[in-house]
């Protein structure tokens, strides 16, 4: 059976006695309820009581218990623009009572607020920029938190399954701020400015007999090349024998933070199915960074992300079907999708080897597109 679920905020579920239905009517299986999420200005043009919710941080929306986080370096913040002590619990309570099941969403390496403050923590390009969006999981302080984050998240409050989001490393591409990047490198030049060079990458990098130096100067000598180069829609693979280093160095951590997190998610939900945001191209750095040669295995399901309605979706849903895991497709009714698009996308999409899909969003799409889940919905299961 394909499954159809929807993401929402817990602040799109608090005081809209309504949103429960509305799930029902939408046709939706079930409902991922983001636990902790980054900084964000969210509309909510369906909300009765609201209008607009500004996020202001990273949070975990969750108590946020000192007796846990004291021994901490990394801390996540409280939610301080709900007024509910546990946003996720309520929203989540809310769901299940009325029979609509509750996948638990939960970012872990994306968090502004704390790169910001720990910015030898942060993903830091070749030359010596940060990226204080991104926690880099070489470094077991990054990996601590996003375990405690995760057993947090879930902690006495009953659940479906979870879902975890940045289950991995950032890179340069960041939708954030007044966004001024675009179109200014080419697909290899965002590859390379996507590699990180913290202290604890050059470490890593240094037991496995590279010259962390001469690794920087290679990565920016490249950089440069790539601008005199002009114009490349798609990365090239970067196949030389530095470039395999440093991958599997980016993979190595990749592995020690999704291991720390699953143990500690098992600890509290032992038999919660676990689905992970992923991206079949090794390379990929972001919300759903590139499967490691040992993840799909750790997992249930690989949601992979198939955002614009061309035949780039349907081509990852393919590579990623390969792993022999349940593939999740991410559609979004909301730009870049193509409304008039849509069905025929999740048509191919389902052709390529998608047995569930993920709809983004239900709380921030307006009136007028929430019909598309609809459309969405009837897509999916037409024979």
């Amino acid at each position: 059976m394909v499954t159809v679920t929807g993401h929402a905020y817990p602040w799109d579920v608090i005081g809209d006695l309504s949103f429960p239905d509305r799930v029902r009517e939408l046709g939706l299986t079930g409902v991922t309820l983001a636990a902790s999420y980054h900084s964000t200005r969210a509309a909510t043009p369906l909300h009765p009581r609201h209008q607009l919710v500004d996020a202001r941080w990273a949070a975990l929306y969750r108590p946020v218990r000192d007796s846990v986080w004291a021994p901490h370096r990394l801390r996540p913040g409280a939610a301080e623009w709900m007024t509910e002590a546990d946003p996720f619990g309520v929203a989540a309570d809310a769901l299940r009572r009325a029979g609509v099941p509750v996948t638990a969403w939960i970012v872990l390496t994306h968090s502004t607020r704390l790169g910001s403050a720990h910015p030898d923590l942060a993903v830091t390009n070749c030359f010596g920029e940060r990226y204080p969006y991104a926690l880099c999981p070489a470094n077991p302080q990054v990996r601590d938190y996003a375990a405690t984050l995760t057993a947090e998240a879930v902690r006495d409050v009953p659940v479906d399954a979870v879902s975890l989001e940045a289950c991995g490393q950032l890179g340069l591409a960041h939708l954030g701020h007044h966004e001024k990047t675009d179109d200014a490198w080419t697909a290899n030049a965002a590859r390379l400015l996507s590699i990180c060079c913290c202290q604890g990458c050059q470490s890593a990098w240094r037991e496995r007999g590279l010259d962390p130096g001469e690794v920087v100067d290679r990565l920016r000598a490249d950089v440069h090349a790539e601008a005199a180069r002009g114009s490349d829609p798609s990365p090239t693979p970067l196949t030389d024998p530095m470039a395999g280093h440093l991958l599997a160095t980016r993979h190595a951590a990749t592995d020690a933070l999704r291991t720390q997190v699953l143990a500690a998610l098992r600890e509290v939900l032992p038999d919660a199915p676990v689905t992970l945001h992923a991206n079949p191209d090794p390379w990929a750095t972001g919300p759903s960074p590139g499967l490691t040669p040992t993840a799909a295995a750790d997992v249930d399901a690989l949601l992979v992300p198939a955002w614009p309605t061309g035949p780039a979706g349907a081509e990852i849903v393919t590579r990623a079907a390969r792993t022999g895991r349940p593939v999740d497709a991410y559609v979004t009714v909301l730009p870049p999708a193509a409304p008039d698009a849509l069905a025929d996308h999740v048509r191919r999409l389902r052709g390529a080897g998608a047995t569930r899909f993920s709809l983004y969003h239900l709380g921030l799409a307006p009136a007028w597109r929430q019909r598309l889940f609809v459309e969405i919905v009837k897509a999916v299961h037409d024979d």
